[in-house]
């Protein structure tokens, strides 16, 4: 179980692998082997980007069987409070203890438009509903046949403002009464705009994982900024990797350089490779992990 033993200040590395659309699993086995030994778990998204694929559930219990550390995400946006919770038992009844809480992303972004969204509960509801299970009770008030035991993580927002961060600070107070134990953030790309949000954070004494995005382009870098909400790629990072001769090269230098930056603000991050999952043990070793 991640953090379990977060008291010895272990720095934890974790990548990200997306699920095939289909159920073909080979390529995603090769890679999470080629990651064997080199992160401490492999965190497995649920329908990013309301793009239907091979759900976390499945793909987080045969990479487990296969000793694998593994974070099993579950979003609020696709299943009412029934689904949600049989899910929650369908994890701890296949041994996963990790699981990672989301909102989940609108139909109208993905590849089935026309899918109708759900959203019967919201992302403090359904920390609630865990924080219930885990205590042996379901929403509906009946006990339950034995109980599960989760590490349970969300998302939170990295915003630009010092306003921001404390209305933040206080949306991650109300997560941690509910049982939250980690919090992953989006991609970071200005690292002093993550340290001051650090420093307002600290009182929480709550792990903090970083993401880390491998930047594949200036035009990657470029829409990030004009289109993903409190996103702030600085134009240094820009011009560094428009200058780059080699982009897979200056993407692994941008990375190694904000990890190296990241790595005294937080307990770990979280490598999102975008296709670029080849890449991640290389990184990793540049950047002294």
């Amino acid at each position: 179980m991640l953090f379990q033993e977060q008291a010895s200040g272990e720095f934890v590395v974790i990548a990200e692998l997306q699920p095939p659309k289909g159920n073909r699993l080979s390529g995603l086995y090769e890679q999470a082997e080629h990651l064997r030994g080199h992160v401490h778990a492999l965190n497995i998204p649920d329908l990013d980007n309301a793009i239907m694929r091979l759900g976390s559930l499945s793909v987080c219990t045969l990479l487990k069987a296969k000793g694998m550390e593994v974070i099993f995400n579950l979003s609020v946006g696709d299943r009412n409070r029934l689904a949600l919770q049989s899910d929650l038992l369908n994890a701890s009844a296949l041994g996963l203890d990790n699981v990672l809480v989301l909102q989940g992303d609108p139909p109208s972004l993905g590849d089935h438009y026309d899918a109708k969204p759900v959203f019967d509960l919201d992302v403090l509801g359904l920390l609630g509903a865990v924080k219930r299970l885990q205590a042996g009770y379901d929403l509906g008030g009946s006990e339950l046949d034995g109980k599960p035991q989760f590490c349970v993580g969300t998302q939170i927002q990295l915003r630009t403002t010092e306003h921001d961060f404390d209305l933040e600070v206080i949306e991650m107070e109300k997560k941690i009464d509910l049982g939250v134990n980690f919090f992953f953030t989006p991609s970071v790309y200005d690292t002093n705009l993550f340290e001051t949000f650090v420093q307002k954070a600290a009182r929480l004494k709550t792990p903090i994982v970083a993401g880390v995005t491998l930047l594949k382009s200036v035009g990657m870098a470029r829409y990030i900024n004009q289109h993903v909400q409190g996103a702030s790629i600085p134009e240094t990072v820009i011009d560094k990797l428009m200058k780059a001769p080699d982009k897979q090269q200056g993407s692994i230098e941008i990375a190694r350089e904000t990890i190296r930056h990241l790595r005294p603000l937080c307990q770990g991050i979280r490598i999102i490779p975008i296709g670029w999952e080849q890449l991640i043990p290389t990184v990793l070793e540049q950047a002294g992990l």
